[in-house]
């Protein structure tokens, strides 16, 4: 007996040793930027990029931890235990604030300073045990992708020397897929859209509670990958449509006025960059230009939308191969945490009616080096609510932590 607890007792030690290595705070020697780090312990995460982090009040941030889900306080860095078990976290509400997720067939939602808990709704059978769900944005409404029960296969053939693999086999599957909504007050199913593509990327519109977005997943350039439609199933709409061989378009998401949504854009696939805009009112597009090694696995836009952010992406990425697949030499990929000012290019042709294209640039300043990071892990940038930082995670220090850089220099 005495021995197990001698072992644990030098666990522990060992493992607040091993803590208190790791630097919580730093001037990132390459860019001169302040980084700090958020979490205290080993395996917290930040969410994924286009889900609501934040408290409604913009004070505290939500992580992933190996106990559940947690907060954490921008101003004081208090860390608090707000879910105890694994679960599925789908988004932190825009109305309430209050933390969604799913557990054992069930949708709950935690208030994030009482901890009061509360079941929002059941998965219905018809939705089976997998797919994505969302909240929307007035959290009157569950929005979900599965399978539908009633739908046929229709196989897809790929083109010929296609790329393989999973994502193909996924894509030529044709199983059937629903969107399906939830009345949160009532519980009521409604089937609303059914397709044969691979559904998926789900999410609502931070401020119009009727607006969904979706993808058609696979290999980007076999899809025309980027979808909205109403909660009622009307108003399909495609936000960008292919028209050059390898052209490519995803990550996309919305902007935080709910007026624009943005997507990674490459004409084609790793020859030309850019970060490009649908807006949703006139269907007036915007495009930003970017160097090879500033392209990010994803982009992010502050709440103002007068900044940008990216995540660089590591020597598997898009970015460190040809348009054919083969790796260059010298390396395109570049390894930092940028942040991106748009800026518009001055000329004006005579449009004669038309809508044309309105063209800019992202003028990058490089905030960390993340030359130790291994980009199996996304390190997944967000601007906290005061624009003053970017977060991310990452595990360049080696085990995952959340991380702020500060967008001013000292």
């Amino acid at each position: 007996m005495m021995r197990n607890l001698l072992f644990l007792a030098l666990a522990a030690a060992r493992m607040l040793s091993a803590q208190a290595a790791l630097p919580t705070e730093w001037t990132d020697p390459d860019t001169g930027h302040r980084v700090i780090r958020l979490s205290r312990e080993d395996g917290t995460a930040s969410l994924y990029f286009h889900q609501n982090a934040y408290s409604a009040d913009g004070k505290k941030l939500v992580v992933t931890n190996p106990h559940g889900i947690a907060t954490i306080n921008l101003a004081t860095r208090q860390i608090d235990q707000v879910v105890e078990g694994r679960v599925n976290i789908l988004v932190t509400g825009h109305r309430t604030g209050q933390i969604y997720y799913t557990r054992a067939g069930a949708i709950y939602a935690t208030d994030l300073d009482s901890h009061a808990t509360r079941e929002v709704a059941k998965i219905p059978p018809q939705a089976g045990r997998g797919g994505a769900i969302a909240v929307n944005a007035d959290e009157t409404m569950l929005v979900g992708i599965a399978a539908d029960p009633d739908g046929k296969t229709t196989p897809r053939t790929p083109p010929p020397a296609g790329m393989g693999g999973r994502l193909e086999a996924n894509w030529a599957a044709g199983t059937p897929k629903m969107l399906y909504t939830i009345d949160i007050k009532s519980g009521a199913f409604h089937k609303i859209y059914t397709e044969n593509d691979w559904t998926n990327h789900l999410q609502m519109s931070p401020t119009d509670p009727h607006l969904i977005m979706f993808c058609h997943e696979g290999p980007w350039h076999y899809n025309d990958r980027v979808w909205t439609i109403r909660t009622d199933g009307t108003g399909l709409r495609l936000m960008h449509e292919r028209t050059m061989n390898m052209e490519i378009a995803g990550h996309e998401f919305f902007s935080a006025d709910g007026n624009t949504v943005w997507y990674d854009l490459q004409t084609p696939r790793s020859t030309v960059f850019w970060v490009a805009g649908v807006d949703l009112a006139t269907g007036h597009r915007t495009w930003y230009h970017l160097e090879r090694n500033e392209w990010s696995v994803h982009y992010n836009v502050s709440a103002d939308s007068k900044l940008f952010a990216g995540d660089g992406g590591g020597p598997s990425s898009v970015a460190a191969h040809s348009p054919d697949g083969e790796v260059l030499n010298p390396p395109g990929n570049g390894q930092w945490i940028y942040l991106f000012r748009p800026v518009m290019v001055k000329g004006s042709s005579f449009r004669d009616k038309k809508d044309l294209i309105d063209i800019g640039y992202f003028k990058s300043e490089r905030l960390v080096n993340l030359a130790r990071h291994n980009y199996t892990l996304e390190p997944n940038v967000t601007f906290s609510p005061d624009m003053k930082w970017v977060v991310f995670r990452s595990n360049m220090l080696g085990p995952t932590h959340v991380f702020a850089v500060e967008i001013a220099k000292p």
